[in-house]
């Protein structure tokens, strides 16, 4: 039998620490004991209870998590979690396993813990991912998902019932996308390729809009259209 090994989570937002407990309860490998909204809380248990992962936010109010940080130190593994890039020295000068920066992929919670469990977790397949999206965490359902459309520096993911906006790049994105279920078209759009109403050589139609398939994807894209 696998050795669990036992997580607590210490953010002070609800959303983020629903995110990271999500990915916890998906692998196999980890459980998660303790969720905590500031450090008191994550003092207290540490009273009664001892963990092997703690999930950091470093920007918490009244103890922030490099200062409790401190208070673990050698009695647990440390991942810290935080939306401020500008923590991350101090974070490493810690001697912490790793450093998340929000909003967190499930592809790199993973990266963070196989730096702690070397060897192969069995994950299960996720269906979901999160993004920021006005100030919050939206969880976008993969098969809800219509097409992904790159403008600037933000990204439209259209869905069948809304929009959401994200800084997030699309190449990021696409990274959290199954490649079975998505295919990238142009530099500026990924498609799911179940809501693909017709192509031609020049686009794909979804949703009463077609799309535009670039000169430099259409062979790969073409390709892939023609073994389904």
């Amino acid at each position: 039998m696998n050795h669990k090994y036992t997580c607590v989570i210490v953010d002070d937002e609800p959303m983020a620490r629903e995110i990271i407990a999500s990915y916890i309860e998906k692998t196999p490998n980890l459980q998660l004991v303790k969720s905590c909204k500031n450090a008191s809380e994550a003092i207290l248990f540490m009273q009664e209870q001892k963990a092997d992962i703690y999930f950091l936010d470093i920007n918490m109010p009244e103890i922030s998590g490099l200062s409790l940080a401190k208070i673990i130190k050698n009695n647990a593994q440390i991942i810290f979690t935080t939306a401020y890039r500008e923590f991350a020295i101090d974070g490493f000068d810690l001697n912490v396993v790793d450093y998340l920066l929000k909003p967190i992929s499930f592809d790199r919670f993973l990266q963070a813990i196989h730096k702690i469990i070397p060897t192969n977790l069995s994950i299960e397949n996720s269906d979901f991912m999160f993004v920021r999206s006005d100030r919050r965490m939206v969880k976008i359902d993969f098969k809800e998902i219509l097409y992904i459309e790159s403008l600037s520096d933000y990204v439209k993911i259209f869905t069948s019932e809304k929009m959401d906006i994200t800084r997030e790049t699309i190449t990021s994105l696409e990274g959290k996308l199954s490649n079975k279920k998505f295919l990238r078209i142009h530099r500026s759009y990924i498609v799911s390729i179940d809501k693909i109403t017709s192509y031609t050589n020049e686009f794909v139609e979804i949703n009463n809009k077609a799309l535009p398939i670039s000169r430099s994807y259409k062979e790969s894209v073409l390709q892939k259209l023609a073994e389904l």
